[in-house]
């Protein structure tokens, strides 16, 4: 009975374990594979498609990341501590990983990356890995010199992969550059006031580029976080056909 109560408790256990890994993982299908989505804290998360791993501004610590596979590339969008984590960086394995980053980023960055950073400017892209990665702009609105995120500093990203495109905004406001792109399968969408944009902002733009997916996520802001089941509301009261999947973000919250 004894041995019985055991395996029936290991098995529990193994099963929540198991239930709690799909439950937090995206899976997206292209045309030869699948896209696996999974959301580590405020903007960063991964994506693994085929046998290549992709990190999203690394934040969090070493924790967030333990037994997921070592990142292939590690993409960068600004330089404030929760994009640019010099601690993350130095907790996880980048010994394979090319950094693709901003200029900006890439000064910051310890010189024991230098053989493994690419830079790209707005507007620059790069084929690595199998991986078509275009920076494009991120920035706040009005453009003021002291601007928490000047045009031209940072990178929000796309990635296409497979027959799929992925939009990274980065710290953005509702820019039209967002506004304009075309043919988005996979958006995320940031929305934290006073750094970004407000929900109302974000659901506009979303609704003008028309992502097939969006993921909202960068969304505390000072002491509070900004709702996205409204957001999501907005959207989808004027668009059904957007699927706005609402993730957690801040599981220690």
């Amino acid at each position: 009975m004894k041995l019985k109560s055991l395996l029936f408790t290991l098995f529990i256990i193994i099963s929540n374990i198991t239930w709690s890994q799909k439950t937090d993982v995206d899976i997206v299908k292209t045309m030869f594979s699948s896209i696996k989505i999974k959301p580590i804290l405020h903007s960063s998360f991964v994506l693994t498609h085929m046998d290549k791993t992709i990190y999203i501004d690394p934040y969090g610590g070493a924790d967030l990341y333990k037994g997921l596979d070592a990142p292939d590339i590690i993409l960068i969008t600004d330089i404030h501590g929760d994009h640019l984590n010099q601690k993350t960086l130095d907790s996880i394995d980048t010994s394979k990983a090319t950094f693709i980053v901003p200029k900006a980023v890439a000064l910051k960055l310890p010189n024991k990356y230098s053989s493994q950073i690419v830079v790209l400017e707005n507007g620059e892209a790069i084929l690595k890995s199998g991986y078509y990665i275009k920076a494009i702009p991120m920035y706040n609105l009005p453009e003021e010199s002291d601007s928490k995120h000047p045009k031209g500093r940072g990178n929000g990203y796309l990635i296409n992969a497979d027959d799929k495109v992925i939009y990274i905004s980065g710290d953005t406001e509702d820019i039209t550059e967002m506004r304009n792109l075309k043919n988005i399968d996979i958006a995320f969408i940031c929305m934290n006031l006073p750094y970004t944009m407000d929900i109302k902002q974000a659901a506009s733009a979303v609704l003008e580029f028309q992502p097939k997916i969006v993921f909202p996520f960068h969304y505390r802001g000072k002491n509070v976080f900004s709702d996205v089941e409204e957001f999501k509301n907005i959207i989808n009261a004027t668009n059904k056909n957007i699927d706005v999947r609402l993730r957690d973000w801040y599981p220690n919250n």
